[in-house]
């Protein structure tokens, strides 16, 4: 049937004839040619036995992810070997959903249709990725965070970093994976440190390698800040690695929670080479578990040394204090006995001035106020008879004065007392006509009845 159809249209040809034509063009256009081509990994796989790799190398849409082109690929011999140097180089694994810049060459064969040979792939490019991803988050840090992540120079400035470290690094909170060995060396040199430091250490653990454990590292994060603890410290601890196990810690849900966490973070991640984000983001950095246990115990020590510091500052300033005081005691001692000798001398001549002035002044006293009583008898007796002559002089004048005012002598002179029912009158005012009067004169009494009265202005003259 076969031949007949092919005996029937001479222009046919057999398959394989058209693959080889296929081949041939191919070969005679691109021949020994190699081109360096940037696609994504897929459809991985890999041949321990034989050391070959089978993928397929794709270009996807931007916007859409859409798949573009996809071609088939595989590397073996030398290329295998390239590859391996690459995952050793960058710790990323030649793996499904990475981005690299490959060297290939086309070719075609007839069994397996069109594919490319991998001759080597670029360290260059991947680790350029893995930093513009970086730089990429650390810019977003900064543009979205602005309260509590800031950049001053080359340096980041958070709100973590930014916390004062206790005086004293002692109840802490450790996030690692248990079966770390830097979890282990950390708990070591803690636990035997040489100045018998005491720890209160709670582990939360969890993996800590790979990025798509970045959302449980996060969940102890939360958990630490749940707990309401006391903690000192938070320490972020993990032993060596690959560089890929360590894109974790770039992670930015991770990153920016650690900046803006209430307690300080102290990260004791062993990567030597390069800060993750979390570095960058938390309290201290440290290159390894080791080193972030011995800067909590040199912390500690420094704060004993600083006491121990102080107390013998104190003990020399109450020493040199004691001596000060000692000396102005003896100084005072001998002073106040001194002064005190000299007051009780001072004292004792007063006292004998004073028992002399007790014996001889009461003398001279008593001596004094006799002559001033005599003085003063004699001035009584002075006084006396010119007192009394004085007061003679003048019962004298007033016997006088009464004799020349006494009614008798009165009346003796003309003048009368006029009485009104047996009292004297000294005005007319009670006197009318037809009232009796008794006249008193100088050797009789008449008794009368007034006739008639009259009033006088007081200006008339009296004619003796």
């Amino acid at each position: 049937m076969e031949a007949q159809s092919y005996q029937s249209n001479p222009a046919a040809i057999r398959l394989s004839e058209l693959t080889n034509q296929i081949r041939q063009a191919i070969d005679g256009l691109f021949g020994n040619r190699t081109f360096w081509v940037i696609a994504d990994v897929t459809s991985h796989t890999y041949k321990e036995q034989s050391n070959f790799h089978y993928f397929e190398l794709v270009e996807k849409d931007k916007t859409s992810a859409k798949i573009l082109t996809k071609i088939a690929s595989r590397a073996w011999g030398n290329a295998a070997v390239n590859i391996s140097n690459f995952e050793r180089a960058t710790g990323q694994k030649f793996k499904n959903d990475i981005n690299v810049l490959v060297q290939v060459s086309v070719q075609y064969n007839p069994a397996f249709g069109l594919q490319l040979n991998l001759i080597d792939i670029d360290t260059n490019f991947t680790l350029g990725l893995f930093e513009q991803q970086r730089k990429e988050t650390l810019e977003r840090l900064l543009r979205e965070n602005p309260d509590f992540i800031r950049k001053a120079g080359e340096h980041f400035i958070t709100r973590n970093n930014s916390l004062v470290l206790n005086r004293v690094v002692q109840r802490i909170a450790i996030i690692s994976s248990a079966t770390s060995a830097g979890y282990q060396d950390f708990r070591h040199t803690l636990e035997n440190n040489s100045f018998g430091y005491h720890f209160e250490i709670d582990d939360y653990f969890t993996m800590v390698q790979g990025e798509a454990n970045a959302k449980a590292f996060l969940s102890k994060l939360v958990d630490v800040f749940q707990s309401d603890k006391p903690y000192d410290a938070l320490f972020v601890i993990r032993g060596g690695g690959a560089q890929t196990d360590f894109l974790i810690f770039d992670n930015y849900e991770l990153s920016r929670a650690i900046a803006k966490f209430p307690i300080p973070v102290i990260t004791g991640i062993g990567h030597q080479k390069n800060e993750t984000i979390a570095d960058l983001m938390a309290h201290t950095a440290t290159k390894t578990p080791t080193k972030a246990a011995e800067l909590i115990i040199a912390h500690n020590r420094a704060f004993e040394e600083s006491m121990l510091s102080l107390q013998k500052m104190v003990l020399i300033k109450t020493y040199q204090l004691i001596n000060f005081h000692k000396d102005r005691l003896t100084h005072i001692n001998q002073v106040t006995i001194s002064t005190t000798r000299d007051l009780l001398q001072d004292q004792h001549r007063n006292i004998m001035n004073l028992s002399r002035m007790v014996l001889t002044n009461p003398k001279i006293i008593i001596s004094n106020k006799q002559k001033d009583l005599s003085n003063v008898i004699g001035n009584i007796a002075s006084y006396n008879r010119m007192y009394f002559a004085n007061k003679r002089g003048y019962i004298g004048h007033f016997q006088s004065v009464v004799r020349l005012m006494s009614p008798q002598n009165i009346l003796n002179k003309g003048f009368a007392i006029i009485k009104v029912n047996g009292r004297i009158a000294s005005n007319a005012n009670a006197i009318e006509e037809g009232t009796e009067l008794n006249v008193r004169l100088a050797s009789a009494e008449i008794k009368t009845t007034v006739t008639s009265k009259s009033i006088i202005n007081g200006n008339d003259e009296f004619n003796v």
